[in-house]
C-alpha cells in the first residue's frame, strides 16, 4: 500500500475537523446555541466568574475575540457580568440559573457528536487518536507565530454570517466601548480543535 503523503494527512484533519465543527453546531442551534458558545459555557460550568481575560487563555484564543460572544450569551440571558471588586476596570462572568439549565443540553450535544464521530474505533483506538491529537495539537501550539493565532482566533467562536462581526470586536468592548467592524481580511479558516470532544472533563463536581 502505498504511502500517505503529508498533504493528504493535513487534508484529512481539516476535513475531519470541518464536519466535527458542523456536526456539532448543528445539535447545538436545536438549544439555541452557536457553535463556540458550548464553550464558554462550560468553561465556567466549570468554574464560575472567570473574567473575559481569563476564558480567553482557557480556551487558547485572546480577549478581543471572546468579547462579544460573552455579550451576545449575556443578552440571551445565560450569562452575566459583574464588576470586580479587585479591579473596577475588570468584570466577571457567571452563569445565570437560566444558564445553568442550559448545561445537560450542550453536554448532550457534544456527546452526540462525539460518539458519532468515534463510531467504530475501540477504545484502545480511542486513546491512540487523543494521543496523536494531544501531540499534534503540542506541536503546532509551540510552532504557530502570533499572526496564524490571530486568524485561527477569529474562527474559533464563529457565529453564523451575518453575526461575524462579534468575532472581531475589539478588547476596547471590556470597557462598554462600541467594537470596530470587521474587515475582510480578517476572516481566516477554522483551526484543527476537535471542537468539544472530551466533555466529561469540563463537568464541575458534584
Amino acid at each position: 500500500m502505498a504511502k500517505t503523503r503529508r498533504s493528504e494527512t493535513i487534508g484529512q484533519l481539516h476535513a475531519s475537523a470541518r464536519l466535527v465543527r458542523t456536526a456539532l453546531a448543528a445539535k447545538l442551534n436545536g438549544h439555541g446555541f452557536h457553535a463556540g458558545q458550548d464553550q464558554i459555557m462550560l468553561a465556567l460550568f466549570q468554574e464560575d466568574g472567570q473574567t473575559p481575560g481569563q476564558l480567553a487563555v482557557r480556551l487558547g484564543v485572546k480577549p478581543p475575540t471572546i468579547t462579544k460572544t460573552i455579550n451576545r450569551l449575556g443578552a440571551q440571558g445565560h450569562l452575566e457580568k459583574r464588576p470586580s471588586s479587585e479591579d473596577q476596570r475588570q468584570s466577571n462572568v457567571f452563569l445565570t440559573a437560566g444558564g445553568r439549565d442550559t448545561i445537560r443540553d450542550i453536554e448532550r450535544a457534544v456527546k452526540k457528536t462525539e460518539k458519532q464521530a468515534l463510531k467504530g474505533l475501540d477504545k484502545k483506538e480511542r486513546r491512540t487518536l487523543t494521543r496523536l491529537l494531544a501531540q499534534i495539537e503540542e506541536n503546532l501550539t509551540r510552532a504557530t507565530p502570533d499572526s496564524v493565532d490571530d486568524a485561527e482566533d477569529a474562527a474559533l467562536l464563529a457565529t453564523p454570517a451575518e453575526d461575524g462581526e462579534d468575532n472581531l470586536a475589539q478588547a476596547d468592548a471590556l470597557l462598554d466601548k462600541p467594537p470596530l467592524a470587521p474587515s475582510e481580511d480578517e476572516v481566516a479558516p477554522a483551526p484543527l480543535a476537535g471542537a468539544g470532544l472530551g466533555v466529561e472533563e469540563a463537568r464541575a463536581p458534584d
